[in-house]
């Protein structure tokens, strides 16, 4: 008797279309300035997502990027059309726009039916934009926006980016969740935990604008603020972007931060996820991506209902009205 097929959903991915779409921060003269970037200069569409044998993917959440960074909705629009799996939006937003700018976006996002949250990336900037008062303004407008549609919607899911060992921008984010409870913080790739295990292979090509440094003061921060953020009953964590800290990331180093974020989280709040195509700077195919990722000794530890909460259900809980 065959066994079933694990199910995922995709908690964090990107589509590109060239053709159709602006996607500047992937042009040669624009940052970031990564000497492999040619790996992911191409289209990469729906049939790109392929799984098999004894995996299968059940849906995916887009994350934006960069399609019109002007006009968001369009990049909504465009995957609405071309898609066929089941699949949630997470719109790119300008949280500096005006009261007004910011409130046109928003209703334009919110008759795409794909939508289902907003992300500015944060990056070294999160202390100065999470301390704006025009960003709070605007945060504060989604919050209200969240809970008037709590009767028939999921909360609006606020998309956080920035390194866990900024301690200043992690202040500043935590006044934020305390403030606007309606919304809920999805932390984006563990909050870039440093490569604490292989030093000498740091990643050159890592963001500079994370400033990611391999250290055990670092890595100290990091758990520090997983755990004051685990606190939190509106958010939730994503495991990806392994690459963006080391392109050579080794399985070791993996497992203890996917076992210390399940430690803290619960297992209900902490999703696997891929971060294609970026995942393919260290992997082969989406494919070989999730077979490592479901590999290591943790997920391995896991009861079947765990790992279908951690691949999959935890997802469609959060980003699937």
């Amino acid at each position: 008797m065959m066994e079933t097929a694990l199910k995922i959903i995709d908690p964090h991915l990107h589509l590109f279309d060239l053709t159709h779409g602006e996607y500047l921060w992937l042009k040669d003269d624009n940052p970031p300035y990564w000497q492999d970037k040619k790996l992911i200069q191409h289209n990469f569409k729906e049939n790109h997502l392929c799984l098999s044998g004894e995996l299968s993917l059940a849906g995916f959440v887009h994350i934006e990027a960069g399609f019109n960074n002007n006009q968001p909705w369009q990049e909504l629009a465009f995957h609405e059309v071309n898609c066929s799996s089941p699949f949630s939006s997470i719109a790119a937003i300008n949280l500096l726009d005006s009261d007004s700018q910011f409130t046109l976006v928003l209703n334009k996002l919110l008759l795409q039916r794909s939508f289902k949250g907003i992300r500015h990336i944060l990056d070294s900037q999160a202390l100065s934009l999470l301390t704006s008062p025009q960003v709070l303004n605007n945060i504060k407008q989604l919050n209200q926006l969240s809970k008037q549609r709590l009767s028939n919607h999921k909360p609006i899911i606020f998309e956080v980016q920035l390194p866990f060992e900024d301690t200043q921008a992690c202040r500043a984010l935590h006044n934020v969740i305390s403030t606007y409870p309606q919304l809920t913080f999805a932390i984006n790739h563990t909050g870039f935990p440093p490569d604490f295990v292989v030093e000498s292979t740091l990643n050159k090509n890592a963001l500079a604008t994370n400033s990611i440094m391999s250290s055990t003061q670092n890595h100290s921060t990091w758990r520090q603020n997983v755990i004051s953020f685990a606190q939190y009953h509106n958010v939730i964590i994503k495991c990806s972007g392994w690459e963006m800290i080391n392109r050579h990331y080794n399985a070791d180093w993996l497992n203890k931060c996917i076992t210390f974020v399940i430690e803290n989280f619960g297992i209900n709040k902490v999703m696997l996820a891929s971060n294609f195509p970026l995942c393919l700077f260290s992997q082969t195919t989406y494919q070989a991506y999730w077979q490592y990722l479901l590999n290591l000794p943790v997920i391995n530890a896991l009861s079947e209902d765990e790992k279908s909460a951690i691949s999959a259900d935890n997802a469609l809980y959060y980003y699937f009205d």
